[in-house]
């Protein structure tokens, strides 16, 4: 009897342990998908960030620089070296600026000029593609010459006027540099051309006429 009681305890025993070894599988289990699910989240989120960093709109204005030069400043121990940039700032869409600064380091020319070009933008009368009637602007010793042009025709132009032109949204335009041959003149005797540009509707306005008789 003494035999079979120690067996039936041994069998107890061993139930008890077989019980409290299901229960620590089943939270190892539960431990090991709750650790699994935790990077799976965290990855989620870094791929969310990284999807919206990428769809970054981009700007409208478009920068191009027309000339670097290095300059020179005699000062009381000598010449002080600096350079100047010629940056002209636009979005194709009537606006445009032209901007000139000076700094120690090239960079900081650019970001100084884009800055300049940007407060000093006009906003340009196109005409379907081209300018509404010819124009000619001075600044300096320079002149430039604009005139209408039909559709196909392009920008008949170079250098700093060709760079206003484009980044004004202009399509067909021809041209003529007068003068001086500096593309910051050359610049700003375009931006003053476009500047004295008129729309159809003001001058018909002004002169009491319809568009379609100022047109005719």
């Amino acid at each position: 009897m003494a035999k079979e009681e120690k067996i039936e305890t041994q069998v107890e025993e061993v139930a008890e342990i077989e019980e409290t070894v299901d229960e620590v599988s089943a939270e190892t289990e539960e431990v090991t998908e709750e650790v699994t699910e935790l990077p799976a989240k965290k990855s989620r989120g870094r791929k969310k960030k990284v999807e919206t960093q990428e769809v970054k709109p981009e700007s409208e204005w478009k920068e191009q620089v027309v000339q670097i030069r290095r300059v020179t400043k005699v000062v009381k121990g000598g010449k002080k070296l600096s350079f100047r940039a010629i940056v002209i700032v636009g979005n194709k869409k009537g606006q445009v600026g032209v901007g000139c600064a000076k700094a120690s380091e090239v960079i900081i020319a650019i970001q100084k000029a884009i800055a300049d070009g940007r407060k000093n933008l006009i906003t340009v009368p196109i005409f379907k593609t081209t300018i509404p009637h010819p124009i000619t602007g001075r600044s300096g010793a320079g002149a430039v010459m604009l005139r209408p042009a039909s559709q196909g025709t392009g920008i008949i132009a170079g250098g700093a006027v060709r760079s206003v032109l484009e980044l004004a949204g202009i399509e067909n335009i021809l041209s003529k540099s007068l003068g001086s041959k500096s593309p910051l003149n050359a610049a700003n005797a375009t931006m003053e051309a476009l500047k004295a540009l008129k729309p159809f509707n003001e001058v018909a306005k002004r002169r009491g006429l319809s568009m379609a008789e100022l047109l005719n």
